[in-house]
């Protein structure tokens, strides 16, 4: 139960010295917020039911409720922040950011499901010739998809296609290296709106059924090149490695290598414009086609491939910017024959009014007597009846496609008075002529509407619907036909987002820009830096190898030198940060320029961790292995002498202490190797009371809100009040089978990270397991928390950073990257803006990120 005191009552503060009991109402809810204070009272968050207590006694009958200390812990601040409020205020917490904000949750939550797992994909070797090429590959680990929130469940062994969308927008850093769901996400957040927009589309629409798109499994980023590619499901059966050898076509007699009967192409035709049809119900059109766009699977059924159609796109918009680039007159020449050498060699067919739109889009204007029409589903049309043709007629009509070409385009020689409209309804003519002499008499009804479906004039074509029920027409009679719906391939009016003319295919031109830009940036910055990457400062190493870091600037590396062995704990105060070692030193640094200023001697064991307690006298504290306890004033010049020194009460059990924290200037807690929890009071430096519970060694402290958290090898973590040391709760007990030692906690409010010997991590809020999860390889000795940002580090010599997202009901431990170190990991601390690590090789490294 909340609860909060009124007018009459003691200070909050006061309430939290005392016990709180439940309201007579019975209710178990928590305090989300404190309620207009009333005299003597007490009111129920959840029925809103007000109780009193006895004005003598307060609310110190009441239990605790945990909830209740940590809100009141935050009033307690809040009205301390109010009070000081004249005084110099701190300066916000994202004023000095080691990471930046890469992208807003909102924007993380709509696209991570998209993530394919890095395992998950194998490309088969090939030549990647950029954005305008398409790898082919399988998944090989399925079972990586059943822990993340994929979409769509991976398939062992299923064939897919990958295509560019993007690529990373971090350059290879030797300081900070990217995550790989963190260069997916930012190459999608450095998208145009309009890029993702469409990519939105796609996604929407390859979720469809019954639509026959192939659908796609989400992103993958390949780190030998630094590309996202989108990873699309491929069938068993390509159009092009099936058919694209038909040389006359698939109908005739033996003599022409082709089918015998029409059931085969009737077939196949209606797969063809049933997928075409499925692509435009969900508003999507290309403008051209070609065999490459077409799958089928093991039963015959065909699907649009997109990475595919994206593909050719890309590949047709390449063709004609290449051969009109630079130029105020067209090279007719040029455009056609690469047109043709890519029609005859993948088989793409482009409408009319989408290769006018291209080249206006390049600048070329044909004339007035190129009347422009609208791309739309017309063009799709075109396109489709153009690849049923090639399968009637094969080899003949590919070569009908370059008359096609020059028709449409003129060259120098030709008239101003150019007929180009005559000389297309010419080619229209031989294109029937070919069919005639191809055909029989049963296609009659299928040369008319091919016929149609190539009207200059989309507006004048037939739809796909038309020309699908024309070809069913040669297998079923129609007063037969009654068990098909056509509802979903019905698109009557002539819009929709057409893929090549979109963002998606225009990518290659931005992507050429800003390899250009790279390439001119990397000449002008040469290569200064080859000679000497370091410079002594004093005792203190800047490294000068900095490179594209976070948010535009540089990771930049400080190495403190001093200490003779393990770094065992860090901590800053009163504008100093110390550092604790095995070598039974204390060593203190400036945090200004980060010089050494003092080392605090005098242990006869190796020091294991250290603290900062900021009073009136500041006073740094360090405990040793063999349980000594020293207090050392801080003031300048610093004395060599510490204030106070004492040993803890040693047993044959007894293995020293191994954690320090503090509550202000009131206790210093002590977590030791038998197994309990001590707290001295500052301000005798007297034992106050010692907590026991823990079945193993006490590793990690942490004090927040008014709870004091204790970590143990045991596996567990326990809560104490810090009003008078009674045990609040108890976590990680509900597994006595598989004890996993706690190595190290953070707290922040709500949230608390614990850091486990086998590498993983477990994230609770208010106390409930919200997620957990392998953070590394090895033991995480050290566990920092800011905010939303978590840091990581252990046996295998990473520092990992990860951000938190989420709600009450689920969080997210975002993977954004890691730092590669030289020793194993053993202290960390964020203070500012920069990341202190401590090593077991004796080192401190100190990362921030500088212009």
């Amino acid at each position: 139960h909340g609860a909060t005191g009124g007018a009459g009552v003691p200070s909050v503060s006061a309430i939290l010295q005392r016990r709180v009991h439940n309201p007579s109402c019975g209710h178990s809810a928590c305090l989300t917020q404190l309620p207009k204070p009333l005299p003597y009272t007490i009111r129920c968050p959840a029925c809103t039911q007000l109780v009193k207590y006895p004005q003598s006694q307060g609310p110190s009958a009441l239990p605790k409720n945990i909830d209740l200390l940590r809100f009141s812990s935050l009033l307690q601040n809040s009205n301390l922040s109010n009070s000081q409020k004249p005084k110099k205020q701190s300066s916000p917490k994202n004023e000095h950011q080691f990471i930046p904000n890469l992208w807003s949750n909102e924007f993380y939550s709509n696209w991570k499901d998209w993530v394919v797992p890095n395992d998950s994909v194998l490309v088969e070797p090939s030549v990647d010739d950029g954005f305008c090429s398409v790898l082919y590959g399988r998944i090989v680990n399925s079972s990586a998809s059943l822990g993340s929130p994929i979409r769509c469940l991976l398939k062992e062994n299923q064939k897919v296609s990958l295509v560019r969308v993007g690529c990373s927008l971090h350059e290879s850093d030797s300081k900070f290296n990217y995550s790989y769901i963190a260069n997916i996400m930012q190459a999608l957040y450095g998208m145009k709106e309009a890029e993702r927009a469409e990519l939105d589309l796609i996604l929407r629409a390859s979720c469809s059924r019954p639509c026959k798109i192939c659908k796609i499994y989400g992103f993958w980023y390949n780190s030998d090149n630094q590309c996202v590619y989108m990873v699309c499901e491929r069938y068993i059966g390509g159009f092009v490695e099936k058919l694209g050898d038909l040389a006359n076509g698939l109908v005739g007699g033996d003599e022409n290598n082709g089918l015998l009967d029409t059931s085969n192409f009737a077939m196949i035709g209606m797969e063809i414009c049933e997928s075409v049809g499925g692509l435009n119900s969900e508003g999507l059109l290309t403008g051209c086609l070609a065999l490459s766009c077409f799958n089928f699977d093991d039963v015959g059924h065909f699907y649009v491939d997109f990475n595919e159609v994206l593909a050719m796109g890309r590949s047709v918009s390449r063709i004609i910017a290449e051969a009109v680039s630079g130029k105020q007159k067209i090279d007719e020449k040029a455009v056609v024959v690469c047109l043709v050498n890519d029609v005859l060699r993948t088989h793409v067919f482009v409408s009319p009014e989408l290769l006018f739109e291209l080249l206006q889009k390049e600048g070329i204007d044909l004339g007035s007597g190129s009347s422009r029409n609208a791309v739309g589903y017309g063009s799709d049309v075109w396109s489709l009846a153009c690849v049923l043709l090639w399968i009637l007629i094969g080899k003949p009509f590919t070569e009908e496609m370059r008359n096609y070409l020059h028709c449409l385009i003129p060259t120098e020689s030709d008239d101003k008075d150019f007929d180009f409209m005559g000389m297309y309804t010419g080619w229209m003519e031989k294109v029937g002529i070919l069919l005639e002499t191809k055909l029989d008499s049963e296609f009659v009804s299928l040369q008319e509407i091919l016929g149609k479906c190539l009207n200059f004039d989309p507006r004048s074509r037939p739809v796909v619907t038309d020309l699908w029920k024309c070809i069913r027409k040669l297998i079923i009679k129609p007063k037969f036909d009654i068990l098909v719906s056509l509802d979903q391939m019905i698109t009557e009016e002539n819009t929709g987002h057409c893929l090549v003319l979109g963002e998606l295919c225009q990518l290659l031109k931005e992507t050429n820009k800003g390899a250009d830009r790279q390439i001119l940036d990397g000449l002008q910055g040469g290569d200064d830096n080859s000679g000497a990457d370091v410079v002594q400062v004093g005792e203190v190493r800047v490294d000068r190898d900095l490179v594209e870091g976070l948010s535009g600037g540089h990771v930049k590396c400080i190495d403190l030198k001093g200490h003779l062995d393990c770094i065992t704990g860090l901590t800053v105060g009163g504008g100093f940060l110390f550092s604790s070692s095995f070598d039974k030193t204390v060593h203190v640094w400036s945090l200004q320029d980060f010089t050494h200023v003092h080392s605090f001697k005098g242990h006869e064991h190796r020091v294991m961790a250290v603290a900062f307690v900021n009073e009136e006298q500041p006073l740094c504290i360090s405990g040793d292995s063999g349980g000594g306890i020293f207090i050392w004033g801080i003031s300048i010049p610093f004395d060599q002498e510490p204030i106070k020194t004492w040993c803890e009460q040693k047993d044959w059990r007894y293995t020293g202490i191994h954690a320090l924290a503090t509550s202000g200037g009131q206790y210093l807690y002590t977590g030791s190797g038998d197994k309990s929890i001590k707290a001295w009071s500052l301000k005798d430096y007297t034992l106050s009371c010692t907590m026991n519970g823990h079945k193993s060694v006490v590793s990690t402290l942490a004090v927040c809100d008014g709870v004091l958290y204790s970590g143990s090898w045991d596996g567990t973590i326990r809560l104490w009040s810090l009003s008078d040391h009674s045990p609040l709760t108890v976590l990680g007990e509900d597994a006595p089978g598989n004890v996993i030692s706690v190595l190290s906690i953070a707290v922040d409010r709500q949230v608390l990270v614990v850091a486990h010997e086998n590498g993983s991590i477990k994230i609770w809020r208010n106390d409930v397991l919200m997620k957990s999860t392998e953070a590394h390889k090895g033991a995480i000795f050290s566990v920092g928390m800011e905010g939303k940002w978590l840091f990581t580090g252990g046996w295998d010599k990473t520092v990992n950073v990860q951000e938190l997202s989420g709600d009450d009901i689920r969080i997210d431990a975002i993977p954004i990257g890691s730092i590669a170190c030289d020793a194993v990991v053993t202290a960390l601390l964020y203070w500012e803006g920069k990341l202190l690590v401590g090593h077991a090789d004796r080192l401190i490294k100190v990362y921030c990120c500088g212009s």
